[in-house]
């Protein structure tokens, strides 16, 4: 059973920093892209960034230039640096790991696998 799991969300002002760290269990790390969406209240989810595996990175308009997202292999974890936080930034974020289609061949589903989210908490 694959588990991911995302922590270092915290209450920042704005202008403040954090990383959030996203850890994957299971042989798959390596392969496997990740990404990072969040949600606020009462929006709808929002794309972040992601990662594939082999580093290529994508970022979401409103997060581009200030969130950076990488990977370290050996330590199974992806991590979101956030810098130049605002308030709109508030909000659970999430990871998401997916499988490539040449193992789900073999395989079988589940393709992704999501963790339940951090809380990202940004005042003025």
């Amino acid at each position: 059973q694959v588990q991911v799991v995302e922590s270092g969300g915290g209450s920042v002002r704005t202008g403040g920093s954090l990383r959030l760290s996203c850890v994957a269990s299971g042989n798959t790390f390596s392969f496997s892209s990740f990404g990072w969406y969040r949600r606020g209240e009462g929006s709808q989810r929002e794309f972040v960034a992601d990662i594939s595996s082999a580093g290529n990175t994508n970022y979401g308009d409103s997060t581009k230039g200030r969130f950076t997202i990488s990977r370290e292999n050996g330590k199974n974890t992806v991590y979101l640096q956030m810098s130049s936080l605002e308030p709109e930034d508030t909000a659970v974020y999430y990871c998401k790991k997916e499988l490539p289609s040449w193992w789900t061949a073999v395989h079988g589903p589940p393709t992704e696998y999501w963790g339940q989210g951090t809380q990202v908490t940004v005042s003025a």
